[in-house]
């Protein structure tokens, strides 16, 4: 069953087309990615399906429902993790949870022992009656994503949610996603710059580039498209026998030492051994997603997510179309 489906989906800012034409699906229960560098399209992609910014054009269903005809519906089954922080730091946890659950018009029965959960769930219950001000940056990010969930939504969407955090605390908002895949079966959106992130995370990664979605696939089949991982090799090796392998794309001398291209170096990377001959070093460097984005976008996907298109809150002020 689909979580969201979209059709010709369109966002244009004045002369810009920021958004151009985005036909997708993704499925219930699926981590999909969302990839692209800096004015891609990622976050506006996000505010429409969000019904935080109304589309040019085209549409899309959320959780059933369709984003321009029943956006209240919408909000209802999604929660949304910002690129910018947006819980309160005048209060403390608890007392976000709890106000966060007051707008969504959640029932006061049951409602402590909820927040007691998602405080437990994202490793906060000490904390709790603590400000918020007196947080981490991971801690925050970790409320974020408990207030995100305390009224139980169908989808989650996370908008670079772990942008400038140490890798300590990256790491255990990364527990945080798979836990709630695992055992909540919520779908998930996901936008990143961070490729380990995807790889680790995703089921599925969509591509985006100019506004349009131009690879769709899971990160294992978007790395073979690729081709080949690269095995250097250090010493004397039969270059005729390493030619003859089936799987051996290329084989090329580089600073003193051999470049082999080999198609799926976990399968192939010990028959190519067993064919070299006498060797002192081996080091193997596996395709990865920025290779996957530097073949089919033009360009590599920067790990400084620092340097970071505009944020959601700025997209909603420029469209001045925000729903209310």
């Amino acid at each position: 069953m689909a979580a969201i489906i979209t059709k010709d989906l369109v966002k244009r800012y004045a002369e810009v087309t920021a958004v151009d034409g985005v036909s997708l699906e993704i499925k219930e229960g699926e981590v999909f990615g969302l990839l692209g560098p800096n004015g891609a399209g990622k976050t506006t992609t996000i505010s429409m399906l969000s019904t935080l910014v109304r589309p040019t054009s085209g549409t899309a269903l959320v959780a059933g429902h369709d984003i321009n005809k029943d956006p209240l519906a919408v909000r209802r089954n999604i929660g949304i993790v910002f690129q910018e922080p947006s819980v309160d730091d005048l209060l403390s946890a608890r007392e976000n949870l709890y106000l966060h659950s007051m707008l969504y018009g959640m029932p006061r029965r049951g409602l402590n022992e909820n927040i007691e959960r998602m405080l437990a769930m994202v490793n906060l219950t000490e904390r709790g009656d603590s400000l918020v001000k007196t947080f981490s940056g991971g801690m925050r990010r970790r409320l974020e994503i408990a207030r995100g969930l305390i009224h139980g939504p169908k989808i989650l969407f996370l908008d670079e949610p772990t942008l400038g955090l140490d890798p300590a605390s990256r790491k255990a908002v990364w527990t945080h996603i798979r836990e709630l895949k695992e055992r909540h079966n919520t779908t998930i959106i996901l936008t990143t710059h961070y490729m380990e992130e995807a790889d680790s995370l995703a089921d599925r990664i969509g591509i985006i580039n100019r506004g349009r979605i131009i690879e769709l696939d899971t990160p294992e089949a978007l790395k073979k498209k690729v081709g080949q991982d690269l095995v250097f090799l250090t010493g004397e090796i039969n270059e005729t026998a390493v030619k003859a392998l089936p799987f051996v794309n290329s084989v090329e001398r580089e600073d003193g030492r051999w470049k082999v291209g080999i198609s799926d170096s976990g399968s192939n990377l010990q028959a190519l051994l067993n064919a070299a001959g006498r060797l002192q070093d081996v080091e193997v460097r596996r395709v990865t997603l920025d290779d996957v984005f530097l073949k089919f976008a033009g360009q590599q996907i920067s790990d400084d997510a620092e340097e970071h298109s505009e944020g959601i809150f700025q997209r909603i002020a420029d469209s001045k179309v925000v729903r209310k």
